[in-house]
């Protein structure tokens, strides 16, 4: 180990896996009602079927048909350490499997017996884990439902701090393991830290990417013992990595940095969108954490998908943002967790918007505005689109929405003006309903049913419409999942004549026609003015 006392950085290429129960952690396996229901009715059932044929599982996992699906790829040599993975849950999760089985029961007892009339004598029949976590309410047309009181989710046996770890390594350049299907065993080069994460030594080791530190102190502050310290070691270096051109002294600027994530500046204030940011790249084709500025005053999360609200890159901006502005949610739906409990948990300072709700800034504003579709037409309400005005310009941050419905952009130009450039995601032909979310179902859905509703944003005909009745003349559609380092998380593959590619060209083509400028976006771009 070098000298313990020089002042170090964290190098720019570690990697964060934040895990729970060796998953990889996200706001479905996190959030207590849906991570027991993934954890009883997804991951469990995966880990059993990996141990019934490992070799069935690594070789789907290796096939590029296959790619994205529910295959355990962890070598058959492994099988035992996944066994004992497995037994662990078991053992150590009984309360959230016994939750989750009680949501099951709960819900059928609804199901059966909510017929119309007074609720009431059904309480006494919920299953006891249930018990001063629920209510049963209808809608007005008599369909009833449970309601999750889910800030006390968190205070019952449901959720255990003790399930969270974070390993810590350098990146290699090889493609990691899908993340909702492939659980992170122990390795030789991987330092594993068994610590929640609002950990105050995650805080710590996270600022030395900006602010320079000791490794001693970092020992102290993570309880590392000889040998973890030595592999701490291997993640420090003694120069500082951070990009020279990371703020601007005038005017304004917005970086696009992969997938839906971009950076808005000017001197005064910069706001980041749905952070999945890469680590290091030596061959200099995208912006990294090197390129963030050092203060983040708003970061916007549109929505709760697991390439929006990137736990791993969240995780390493504890102590330098302002506040991470997030949708509300529907306060009691098990498909719609509520983002702001679940960033609080974790130690990030929050604001929760509804739409139209305004968030000031030195020389601007956000506003929340609504986000249509892309949820297979679940009652997910924590979704939001933003619109940002920075340095004079009026800029739509539009995720995933669709324009199912053009007419709601109307309403947004009508109330908040025109807008010059439109940043818009053209996913069209997305996952099916289960591929998400099949985990939090306790009646069966069809296949058919299935893939009728799908993860789908706007088509080329929808994202004309947006931009028609937003009055914009400038569109920008991000790339999907098509840059190489985020292969873990998205798992899609495109070839040239994919549907969504396509509709892109179509799209592209249909501004041309009109004089619009118009771009299908690639690991990196810049706009100043």
């Amino acid at each position: 180990m070098g000298d313990s006392s020089e002042l170090r950085y964290l190098r720019s290429n570690v990697i964060i896996e934040p895990l729970v129960d060796r998953f990889y952690a996200w706001m479905f396996t996190f959030a207590p009602v849906p991570a027991s229901m993934n954890l009883a009715f997804l991951q469990v059932p995966l880990l059993e079927s990996y141990l019934q044929s490992p070799q069935v599982h690594v070789a789907a996992s290796n096939n590029p048909d296959l790619r994205g699906g529910y295959f355990v790829n962890v070598p058959e040599e492994r099988a035992g350490e996944v066994a004992e993975l497995l037994e662990t849950i078991k053992r150590d999760r009984a309360d959230m499997l016994a939750f989750a089985e009680a949501i099951a029961e709960g819900e059928e007892l609804v199901r059966q017996n909510a017929t119309g009339f007074d609720l009431t004598p059904l309480y006494p029949k919920l299953p006891t884990a249930l018990n001063g976590l629920v209510e049963m309410a209808y809608d007005t047309s008599n369909q009833a439902a449970l309601r999750f009181l889910e800030p006390l989710t968190y205070k019952s046996p449901a959720f255990d701090e003790r399930r969270q770890s974070v390993q810590l390594s350098l990146d290699d350049g090889v493609e990691r393991p899908f993340i909702l299907s492939t659980p992170r065993l122990p390795s030789p080069d991987v330092l594993e830290l068994q610590i929640p994460f609002n950990h105050p030594g995650l805080e710590a080791l996270f600022q030395a990417r900006t602010k320079p530190t000791t490794a001693a102190a970092l020992v102290e502050a993570l309880g590392l013992d000889e040998t973890q310290a030595a592999q701490l070691d291997k993640l420090l270096t003694t120069e500082p990595s951070l990009s020279a051109d990371r703020h601007i002294e005038d005017g304004g600027r917005i970086r696009y940095f992969g997938h839906a994530c971009l950076v808005l500046q000017t001197p005064d204030v910069s706001i980041v969108t749905d952070p999945f940011i890469s680590t290091d790249n030596t061959q200099g084709d995208r912006y990294t954490l090197d390129d963030l500025p050092d203060y983040i005053d708003l970061v916007l999360i549109t929505h709760g998908h697991q390439d929006h609200i990137v736990l791993e890159t969240l995780l390493q901006l504890r102590g330098r943002v302002g506040a991470i502005v997030v949708p509300r949610s529907s306060r009691g739906n098990l498909e719609d967790p509520s983002m702001g409990l679940y960033l609080r948990e974790i130690g990030l300072p929050v604001i929760e918007v509804d739409d139209f709700d305004e968030v000031p800034f030195k020389g601007g504003r956000v506003v929340a505005t609504p986000f249509l579709g892309e949820h297979s037409d679940l009652d997910i309400r924590s979704k939001s689109t933003f619109w940002v005005e920075l340095a004079g310009k009026n800029v739509f941050v539009g995720a995933d929405s669709s324009g199912i419905d053009p007419v709601l952009y109307r309403y947004i130009r009508n109330n908040l003006g025109q807008v010059d450039m439109a940043f818009l995601g053209m996913e069209c032909d997305g996952a099916p309903l289960t591929w998400l979310y099949g985990g939090l179902f306790t009646k069966p859905v069809t296949k058919k049913m299935s893939d009728s509703r799908k993860l789908s944003g706007s088509n080329a005909a929808q994202a004309g419409d947006i931009m028609v009745e937003l009055g914009a003349t400038e569109a920008y559609i991000y790339a999907m999942g098509e840059e190489s380092w985020q292969g873990h998380v998205m798992a899609t593959t495109y070839h040239p004549d994919t549907y969504q590619l396509k509709q892109i060209e179509e799209f592209l083509g249909w501004c041309k026609e009109r004089g619009f400028t118009a771009e299908h976006l690639f690991n990196q771009r810049e706009w100043r003015w």
